[in-house]
């Protein structure tokens, strides 16, 4: 091959990456060794090579010494790879002719206190990476020209934000929400933790700005249904469900609800959890953004036996609105980017069933109590127990489905704060006596442990200990008609039963249920514990490892209210640089198909996990789209007639690289 010959000059670089590397390798003697490898013309060693003046002897030298190959031993590629091939294609080399050896994460950080080991596998590294990249040739980055219209799936919090944030900065968004309004889980709240301000105060002003903007396109019932393409250029497929009620014609009067033939509501009430009762024709509540009614064919007469007397349709007049025969529409759109805002769904309280929930009537989950001690709640703000009564002792127990092994492991981040909150506000609605019954007490927010503190001085009780159970069996006169609370005291080292009226779960966060599928639509990846994964969770917490796709809130992890809305405006500023860029450099380690090997066999179609290759019906042959492909390597193993080949692991490179690992010559 024209690579391997006299031609080759090789300059090697060894970082001591301060202590990470130089405490267990002895970095000179790699160095001095190196030097000595065939085709390597400088052996370089320096305490920080990704630093500028690290990067200032590559340049040099392949100026000084003709140098046109590199080879970087230091730290992960992940790290520093774009770094060491800028540094190389600023002194006019291609960038693709450099290749890094990682013996830290590989090396030093696996061989503590085995130096000897450590430095020899750094020259083994270093020795297969001489040999690979004889065989390396210059290549060349795609580019690929970005649509400016985003789509933002999810109308929570997160997706407000990140949607009135590119709006405002002049994209066009699609914002996508599956419920018949934005807001998510925070429009259902009373106060905020750790200021106590008035959740929709704050949420409601958003709210209205995304449907007032001429650059936002809303659609309420409305899912993503098949996705398409390729950073930039996304088709992205919407089924818009049907509300029976024309959104454009409706006045948000609300003279259908109070005409419906259901003169009393009768049907639970999801927004308030359950705990009060609606009409078939509703609205989820009075801020609910778009101020539009629809109608629910589980509950409707008219749906369920056709004898409706429809005076809900009357009481519409000329506007005309209702609209029974109304179907699921398809939108198809085009968009550069996405961010997914999907949110979360609070534990199931039910999967800890020795608290009693679903059991005792005045077991109550927090989201439960939000929307009771919520002014637009179903009680108007007061707190009242299922039988009409008013609780004098209340008993929070945190952690309900969070750090447990029966159920979720994680922290769930806001259950001690929003446990704090709920303590302080049943208090102020109540008088009641509080008990909060924690694991530990995690405040490490700004104002949070002042908040603590505030709810000590209220005469708020915590007992440290995980509640063993919730139970009505009462022991003496002082515990009967209670719930009580067997729980061990850990500060005080003994078991306690306290009685209450009423007991609080604060119940954790944790993935949507279809997560998955989402996850499967867009083509990313979930954690084991199914929460979308970033593609760095310090160097890039908001990007995933498909291009154009990013996260925010918590649907890549719990978070609080603020926390939320920062990645939301971060994940809405990363795909502003794309858009802005006008276009995106597509890295060339793709894999491409040698036409006169392929056979047409189509294994390598199915196995592809970006749907990279399709075939070519006119030849009967595969084909990589360089847009779509990540360079995962699946097909290239996989083709049985080895006609599947990869840019910068080409067979070659990679024989080369383990006979290099194998060579034990000094």
């Amino acid at each position: 091959m024209s690579n391997q010959n006299g031609s080759v000059r090789i300059g090697v670089y060894i970082c001591h990456c301060g202590t990470n590397i130089a405490g267990t390798v002895d970095v000179k003697s790699v160095a001095e060794r190196a030097a000595r490898l065939p085709g390597v013309v400088v052996s370089r060693e320096y305490k920080y090579m990704c630093s500028d003046p690290g990067q200032e002897l590559i340049r040099s030298d392949v100026q000084e010494h003709k140098i046109n190959r590199v080879v970087v031993a230091s730290c992960s590629p992940l790290l520093h790879e774009h770094t060491f091939r800028k540094a190389a294609e600023k002194s006019g080399l291609n960038p693709y002719l450099t290749h890094m050896v990682n013996i830290r994460e590989h090396d030093s950080w696996v061989h503590v206190g085995q130096k000897e080991e450590a430095t020899r596998k750094a020259d083994d590294l270093i020795r297969a990476a001489v040999r690979r990249i004889r065989y390396h040739k210059p290549l060349e980055k795609g580019y690929v020209k970005i649509q400016a219209d985003v789509l933002v799936v999810g109308g929570g919090i997160a997706g407000i934000h990140a949607a009135l944030t590119l709006a405002n900065a002049g994209k066009h968004v699609y914002l996508v929400e599956r419920d018949p309004t934005i807001g998510g889980h925070m429009a259902k709240f009373d106060k905020t933790f750790p200021t106590l301000d008035c959740a929709a105060c704050i949420l409601t002003p958003k709210m209205t700005a995304v449907k007032a903007h001429p650059n936002i396109t809303l659609w309420t019932l409305s899912e993503v249904t098949a996705v398409e393409g390729y950073v930039g250029n996304y088709e992205v497929t919407v089924t818009r469900h049907p509300r029976y009620i024309n959104e454009e014609l409706c006045a948000g009067c609300m003279q259908c609800v109070e005409a419906c033939v259901y003169k009393q509501a009768r049907f639970d009430d999801e927004f308030n959890e359950g705990l009060g009762k609606r009409k078939p024709v509703y609205i989820p509540f009075p801020q609910a953004i778009p101020q539009v009614v629809l109608i629910d064919p589980e509950a409707c007469i008219e749906f369920k036996k056709g004898t409706c007397k429809k005076t809900c349709v009357e009481a519409c007049g000329d506007r005309h609105a209702i609209d029974f025969q109304q179907k699921d529409e398809v939108k198809k759109i085009k968009v550069g980017t996405v961010v997914l805002s999907t949110g979360f769904q609070a534990v199931d309280p039910k999967k800890v069933p020795y608290y009693g929930y679903g059991t005792y009537p005045n077991v109550y989950s927090s989201m439960e109590v939000e929307r009771l001690i919520n002014a637009s709640g179903p009680t108007g703000g007061e707190v009242v127990l299922r039988d009409g009564s008013h609780p004098k002792s209340v008993g929070i127990i945190h952690c309900v489905g969070s750090r447990d092994e029966y159920t979720n492991k994680w922290c769930s981040r806001v259950c001690c704060m929003y446990s704090l909150k709920l303590a302080h506000l049943i208090k102020e609605h109540t008088g009641a006596e509080i008990f909060n019954f924690y694991i530990d007490m995690r405040t490490p927010g700004k104002g949070f442990e002042e908040f603590y503190q505030r709810l000590l001085q209220e005469g708020v009780h915590f007992i440290r200990g995980k509640v063993a159970e919730v139970t009505d069996w009462a022991l003496d006169k002082s515990e009967e008609g209670k719930l009580v609370l067997r729980v061990e005291d850990t500060l005080s080292a003994f078991v306690r039963r306290i009685p209450v009226d009423m007991v609080v779960l604060s119940v954790g966060l944790e993935p949507h249920a279809d997560a998955q599928e989402v996850r499967r639509l867009f083509n990313i990846s979930c954690g084991g514990e199914g929460f979308f994964t970033e593609r760095h969770p310090k160097l890039a917490p908001v990007s995933t490892f498909t291009d154009g796709v990013f996260l925010a809130g918590c649907c890549q992890g719990p978070k609080d209210i603020p926390d939320t809305v920062a990645q939301a405006g971060a994940a809405a500023s990363e795909a502003l640089a794309l858009i802005d860029a006008g276009q995106i450099e597509i890295e060339p380690n793709t894999a491409y198909v040698v036409e006169e090997a392929c056979s047409g066999c189509q294994t390598c179609i199915g196995l592809c996990p970006y749907h990279a290759i399709t075939r070519l019906e006119d030849k009967k042959k595969a084909t990589v789209n360089p847009v779509l492909c990540k360079g995962c390597g699946t097909c290239v193993a996989a083709c049985p007639s080895g006609s599947l080949r990869q840019n910068l692991f080409e067979d070659e490179q990679i024989f080369e690289e383990i006979e290099g690992v194998l060579d034990y010559a000094r």
